[in-house]
C-alpha cells in the first residue's frame, strides 16, 4: 500500500514558521516576535467584530464590497482596481499560482519574506533570490537575475525582516528595466508606518502600469493580526485573473467589519503611528548604546546583529531573552544567522528588553 503522493516538489518546501508566542514556566511573555501593533485594535474595530456575533450563520459578502469601498475613500484609490484575501499572504499565493507553474522563475530580494519562495514552490515554479546591497534590496541585481522565464518579481518595501527600503524612484527604476509581460509585486505591509519623503507605497506607480501590483494588510498598523484581511490595488486584468480563481467568500465578516471600523479610526492609527515614531528611534539608538549593530529600519521592528557564534551570538541571545521571558524572532531562516529581530513593543516590554540584553552582553563578559 502507499499513501497518495503531492505533486513533485511540494515536499521540499519548508513550512513558514511564525514567531514564539510564549515561553514555557515564564512568569510574563513580552511577545516581540511577529511584528504586532504595540497598542492594539481600534475600540470601534473591537466593537464592530463583537456587534457580528448574531450573524455567524451567514456568509459573508464575497466581494467584500462595503470594505472595498472603505478603502477606496481612505486611501484615494479606485473601488473596481482594489481585491481583497484572507491576509496579503493569500493574495500573495493567489497571485504567483495564476501567473506561475512549472519552470517558472519568481524573483525577490536575498533576505525577503518567506512566503515568497513558498509560494513558488507550491505552484511549481522556481524560487530565484537576487542579492542585496547592505541589506536593502537591489535595483540593478534584480535586473541582472531577470531571464526570459522570469514572471513575477517581489519588493518587500519595506522588507521584512531588515525594515530597508527602496525609494519611489528606485521602484520606478525597476518597473521601467522589467519585461512588460512580468509582474511586479510591491509588498508594502509596513506602508503605514513610513513617514520619508522619498517614499512611495506604489499606488502610483500601479495606477500607471498593466504588470504593478500593490499589497498591504490590516495586520501591522491597525491590529488586526489574527483576522487575516489583507488588500491589493492591481490593474484591471490582474482583477480579473484574480477572481477567477480566490475561493468565494475568503474574508470573513468579522474581519471586513473590523477592518472597515480600523480605517474610519483614523485617530487611533496616528496614535498607532505616533507611538512607532517614538521608541523605534529609541530602541535602535539603545541597542547601538550597547555596542550592537542594528540594520536601519522605517517600519514598526528592528534587526540587529549580535554575530552567529561565540558568547554573545544571536543563538546565545535568544536563550538567554526567552529564558527571561523576551521573544524577539530568530532570522537564520531569512539568511541572517547572527541576527535577531525585536518588534517595537510598549514602552515597558521595549525597556525590559534593553535592559535583558545589557544583562546578557554584561554576564557574557564574565
Amino acid at each position: 500500500m502507499t499513501s497518495p503522493r503531492p505533486r513533485a516538489g511540494i515536499l521540499d518546501i519548508s513550512p513558514y514558521v511564525g514567531g514564539d508566542s510564549d515561553v514555557e514556566g515564564a512568569a510574563r511573555t513580552i511577545k516581540l516576535s511577529s511584528n504586532e501593533s504595540a497598542i492594539g485594535p481600534s475600540p470601534a474595530a473591537i466593537e464592530a467584530y463583537r456587534a457580528l456575533a448574531a450573524e455567524l450563520h451567514r456568509y459573508p459578502d464575497g466581494g467584500s464590497d462595503s470594505l472595498r469601498r472603505t478603502i477606496a475613500e481612505t486611501f484615494g484609490l479606485e473601488a473596481e482596481r482594489i481585491i481583497t484575501g484572507n491576509g496579503s499572504d493569500e493574495i500573495i499565493g493567489t497571485l504567483v499560482s495564476a501567473y506561475t507553474g512549472p519552470g517558472d522563475e519568481v524573483l525577490y530580494s536575498q533576505h525577503g519574506f518567506l512566503m515568497y519562495p513558498i509560494a513558488a514552490k507550491a505552484a511549481g515554479a522556481i524560487p530565484v533570490a537576487a542579492p542585496e546591497s547592505d541589506h536593502t534590496a537591489s535595483v540593478d541585481a534584480f535586473l541582472a537575475a531577470v531571464t526570459p522565464r522570469t514572471r513575477v518579481v517581489f519588493v518587500a518595501n519595506p522588507n521584512n525582516p531588515t525594515g530597508t527600503y527602496l525609494p519611489a524612484g528606485e521602484l520606478e527604476r525597476l518597473r521601467a528595466g522589467l519585461p512588460d509581460d512580468v509582474l511586479l509585486v510591491i509588498d508594502a505591509a509596513y506602508a503605514e508606518f513610513v513617514s520619508r519623503n522619498d517614499y512611495d507605497a506604489g499606488a502610483e506607480l500601479a495606477r500607471g502600469a498593466d504588470n504593478v501590483v500593490m499589497t498591504r494588510t490590516f495586520s501591522k498598523l491597525y491590529g488586526l493580526a489574527a483576522l487575516r484581511v489583507g488588500w491589493a490595488y492591481a490593474p484591471a486584468d490582474v482583477v480579473g485573473v484574480y477572481h477567477r480563481v480566490r475561493g468565494p467568500f475568503n474574508v470573513n465578516a468579522a474581519a471586513q467589519a473590523a477592518a472597515i471600523a480600523a480605517l474610519r479610526d483614523q485617530e487611533h492609527a496616528h496614535k498607532a503611528r505616533k507611538h512607532n515614531d517614538v521608541w523605534l528611534p529609541w530602541l535602535t539608538a539603545e541597542f547601538q548604546r550597547l555596542g550592537l549593530t542594528p540594520i536601519p529600519s522605517i517600519a514598526n521592528f528592528v534587526t540587529v546583529d549580535f554575530g552567529a557564534d561565540g558568547p554573545t551570538s544571536a543563538p546565545a541571545a535568544l536563550a538567554y531573552l526567552n529564558a527571561h521571558g523576551i521573544l524577539p524572532r530568530a532570522v537564520a531562516g531569512y539568511g541572517l544567522p547572527g541576527h535577531l529581530r525585536f518588534s517595537i513593543g510598549l514602552e515597558d516590554e521595549n525597556r525590559a528588553v534593553i535592559e535583558a540584553v545589557e544583562a546578557f552582553l554584561a554576564t557574557s563578559d564574565e
